[in-house]
């Protein structure tokens, strides 16, 4: 057969003969089916439910997590903020900005507690800042 009638037999509905055959209604009833009729399962490895995240130093993930913080926070959503910044913490340890603006964050949440703890950790790590005086005076007055 010339390769130019094959495209005319494919248009007239015929099919050519290596063509694989349809499958038959006994052969689908061997396949295996997924159990109760659920679908398939997603491999633990590929399943972001049940992944932990491992933190490592990131500061560009840091930085990251610190811009959306400030978002919620000029927001209003001082929950979504919170979450941001003690995410921001645990790329960086280290993050100055963030320490200051979860204990700013939970200040205004009135969780005392842990605004007192970044607070403590922001002076740990910048006690010559230009505010230390002002959150040493917060600190006192929360105690």
């Amino acid at each position: 057969m010339a390769a130019w009638m094959v495209p005319a037999l494919y248009s007239q509905g015929a099919e050519p003969q290596n063509a694989p055959a349809p499958a038959k209604q006994e052969d689908l009833k061997h396949r295996p089916q997924p159990a109760n009729g659920a679908e398939e399962e997603i491999p633990p490895e590929e399943d972001k439910s049940l992944s932990v995240t491992e933190y490592s130093f990131n500061p560009l993930q840091a930085e990251k997590e610190l811009q959306t913080g400030n978002y919620y926070f000029k927001k209003g959503s001082y929950r979504a903020a919170a979450s941001r910044f003690r995410e921001a913490t645990k790329w960086n340890d280290g993050s100055i900005d963030a320490w200051l603006r979860l204990g700013e964050t939970e200040e205004k949440l009135k969780d005392h507690k842990a605004a007192k703890e970044a607070y403590a950790k922001y002076l740990t790590l910048a006690a010559d800042a230009k505010n230390a005086p002002e959150i040493r005076k917060k600190l006192g007055k929360m105690k």
